[in-house]
């Protein structure tokens, strides 16, 4: 699974009807955009501009991942954390799958430390903590697809650089941390989520998650899918290349060794979360966002609120699959 071992746990998930979903969540948008609406509609062909992702939806078998996690990044690195998109799809029972999420790049592909956006369909990609896989999955007769991006920081200027993983690498290697959405990569029905005009203080991903832990409290669900801030301007951060050599032990000290940046609109992100932990030492939520414009990275919120819009479309899962949980854990870094 990993060079570094761990075992897999499966958990089943709670799935409303999306129908009640759909009247859940627009009652939590409420409070906190001035406009939201959430409807079922046929997901639209994600290959298409403006997301360009390998697959055409993200219907089929969806379940969500936690693999390794902070722990192996925080207080220090361990480097030889690492994973295998192929792998992992056929871990959690799904070979051949679309893949999208969070995480980091693998250090021993980049030779840096890196934030990649997955989108995978079982396909590879490195990621660090900034890593926005887009991956369709490797199965017998057909390669892997890896239209997965990543972030990191120029080291001439300090400014945000973000590439096309296949565009440098031809690997399905991710290192220490990813929170990932699979499915089957195929069409059908989904949530449809629009809000803009953010009044309250939580982000368009925390108020989903926080609608979902109140309303449906006693159970646990899962949301995995992608969403376009459409306007506006959002705070991110990108991991320095480097490691820390020193150990990191509280979140100031975190956020201080992060570099953030604010970006613009259009920024496409991907997104998953969990409404509660049921003990599988889970990260609630984790997103991550690349543009076509050349800047991405691990988002946070939006800094626009008055002009901010959001378009989303999300499934929820029916599993969840913890990947080598680590043995010795804390809450320090989980923003």
């Amino acid at each position: 699974m990993a060079s570094g071992g761990g075992k897999t746990e499966k958990y089943e998930l709670d799935v409303p009807p999306l129908q009640e979903l759909c009247d859940v969540l627009h009652n939590g948008l409420k409070n906190n955009f001035a406009d939201a609406q959430v409807r079922v509609v046929e997901c639209p062909d994600l290959s298409q501009a403006p997301f360009h992702f390998p697959a055409n939806g993200l219907c089929g078998s969806p379940r969500i991942m936690d693999v390794g996690g902070v722990p192996y990044l925080i207080p220090l690195v361990q480097l030889d954390k690492v994973y295998n998109m192929n792998t992992v799809a056929k871990e959690v029972e799904l070979p051949g799958a679309f893949i999208l999420g969070a995480g980091a790049a693998s250090s021993r592909t980049l030779g840096m430390n890196a934030e990649v956006v997955w989108l995978l369909l079982n396909t590879g990609c490195d990621i660090n903590e900034l890593l926005m896989p887009l991956v369709v999955t490797e199965i017998e007769g057909r390669s892997a697809l890896n239209g997965s991006y990543f972030s990191y920081i120029n080291p001439a200027d300090g400014t945000c650089l973000q590439e096309k993983y296949s565009d440098r690498f031809d690997d399905c290697d991710f290192g220490l941390l990813a929170n990932l959405y699979a499915c089957e990569g195929k069409a059908g029905q989904v949530l449809e989520v629009k809000a803009s005009r953010r009044t309250g203080e939580d982000s368009f991903v925390t108020c989903l998650r926080k609608t979902l832990e109140k309303f449906y409290s006693d159970k646990c669900l899962g949301l995995g899918g992608t969403f376009i801030m459409q306007n506006g301007e959002a705070k991110i951060h990108i991991m320095p290349q480097e490691f820390s050599t020193c150990p990191l032990s509280s979140d100031e000290e975190v956020n201080k060794w992060l570099k953030h940046y604010t970006v613009r609109a259009p920024l496409i992100c991907q997104s998953v979360l969990v409404s509660r932990d049921p003990g599988l030492d889970l990260r609630l939520e984790h997103t991550h966002c690349f543009s076509h414009h050349g800047e991405g990275g691990h988002y946070y919120i939006d800094t626009t609120p008055d002009v901010v819009v959001y378009l989303g479309y999300f499934l929820p899962a029916e599993f969840i699959y913890r990947i080598d949980r680590p043995s010795n854990t804390h809450r320090i870094g989980r923003d």
